[in-house]
């Protein structure tokens, strides 16, 4: 009886969770192809006008790489009718906010605005995709942007390559094998039609999605984007390249010398499928589950049972076509990063052979609604997820029912998922250390 009263209490909880956070929309597409997604809220006088290209690090030339990162800095140059170094100035002098990011599947770029700004809001994001200056004044100035990037979060930060490395030695086919900010030879190396060429080719209406979430008035709002972006012309009907990996069936070991670090950092990965499988879910349950918080099994035993560990975390690096389980860890001590692996494999073990306990689920429930809340909390966090769930999902109401999925997910496709991808020959080893001094002759 106090079980069913549990099972009951945790439908009725997620029913009202479900309920609260339902985001609605509506969607539709322009002639030229771009994807629109309206979602209406009046509970903050706040807009965001935001655009998504289906455009990553994965859909540059190997001769190339770091092309959709430059883009990400190069469509802030400017416009034919935004001069040079007047987009920041543009957006904060009318009271807004503006950014941009890319990974290896997507780029996407956003302004939040007063809700009285939105028609502002929209000419600027079709300026960029239909007037944007790529010259080579823009592309200079970019260029030493982003080694200056590179240098500052990669190069000179305590473990900064350690996510590079670990993509290179799990992917040797599929350019997610490379870093997003790519190669600063292959972008000095690079001419100024290349950039155009890759500019037209990606960044188009029907390779793009368009979110305005906010208040505002919708009827309007639909004039202003036929009226910005309804006569932008469609681009080429792109196909994307697929690329497979065979499975890992031996051990990678790898070894890494960081110049900016004194502790060793253990860090092991295994390679995952894509996002939007029922598994890569299981995954994120697990990833939760080992090591969400200081009560998290490997936390709690290594870090502060044991003591044998400044740090360790585990976390599912999640892509459109492949992903990475990757856990690492910092070790205290005369403790070494075998030893810590072998602590790491016994808890691994534990999941593929026995059931986490009711009480370990019902956990894993209370995060998952945490998750979903926290994720759909403000506007601008919609926005994103709303393009997220069209551009790679190709399902935009998995905003309100992938918590569903979740939910449905049993102890025992816990136990499988771990028992399927979780093993010794399926993972890469790498050993991440300090600079070796060079011994003097």
């Amino acid at each position: 009886m106090k079980k069913s009263i549990m099972v009951l209490s945790t439908v009725l909880m997620l029913g009202g969770i479900a309920q609260a956070q339902k985001v609605a929309f509506e969607e539709y597409n322009l002639e030229n192809g771009l994807h629109v997604i309206l979602h209406n809220d009046p509970s903050a006088p706040v807009v965001i006008t935001s655009v998504m290209y289906h455009v990553g690090s994965k859909d540059e030339n190997p001769e190339r790489t770091g092309f959709a990162h430059f883009f990400e800095h190069l469509l802030f140059e400017g416009t034919e009718n935004i001069k040079r170094g007047e987009w920041f100035k543009m957006v904060s002098s009318n009271g807004g906010i503006n950014n941009a990011n890319t990974s290896d599947d997507r780029t996407y770029y956003y302004e939040v605005f007063p809700s009285n700004n939105l028609e502002l809001g929209l000419w600027m994001e079709s300026e960029r995709m239909m007037h944007p200056v790529i010259n080579q004044i823009g592309v200079d100035t970019q260029n030493g942007v982003i080694k200056e990037e590179k240098r500052t979060v990669f190069d000179n930060r305590p473990y900064g390559n350690y996510i590079a490395v670990v993509k290179e030695n799990m992917f040797k086919n599929h350019p997610y094998r490379w870093s997003t900010i790519g190669s600063m030879e292959h972008l000095d190396a690079a001419t100024l039609e290349e950039f155009q060429a890759f500019h037209k080719k990606f960044y188009t209406p029907n390779n793009a999605v368009l979110v305005v979430a906010g208040d505002f008035d919708k009827k309007q709002a639909k004039e202003w984007i036929r009226n910005y972006f309804g006569t932008i012309s469609s681009g080429e009907n792109l196909k994307k390249q697929i690329f497979t990996e065979e499975p890992i069936t031996q051990t990678i070991k790898a070894r890494y010398e960081d110049p900016n670090i004194q502790i060793p950092m253990l860090v092991t990965s295994y390679r995952t499928p894509s996002m939007k499988t029922r598994d890569a879910r299981v995954l994120e349950m697990i990833s939760s589950l080992l090591s969400d918080g200081k009560s998290s099994k490997l936390y709690k035993k290594i870090v502060d049972d044991k003591k044998m560990a400044l740090q360790i975390g585990a976390f599912t690096y999640s892509q459109e076509d492949y992903g990475m389980y990757i856990i690492y860890s910092l070790p205290l001590g005369e403790n070494t990063t075998t030893t810590i692996l072998n602590e790491i494999d016994e808890e691994i073990v534990k999941l593929q052979t026995e059931l986490i306990s009711e009480k370990e689920y019902e956990k894993l429930q209370n995060i998952i609604d945490n998750q979903f809340v926290n994720h759909n909390a403000n506007v601008e966090g919609i926005a994103e997820n709303l393009a997220k769930y069209y551009l790679l999902y190709g399902n935009v109401n998995l905003i309100n029912t992938e918590v569903e999925l979740f939910h449905s997910i049993t102890r025992e496709e816990i136990r499988d998922v771990a028992k399927k991808y979780l093993n010794p020959n399926q993972r890469l080893i790498l050993d991440y250390v300090p600079v070796t001094e060079k011994v003097q002759n």
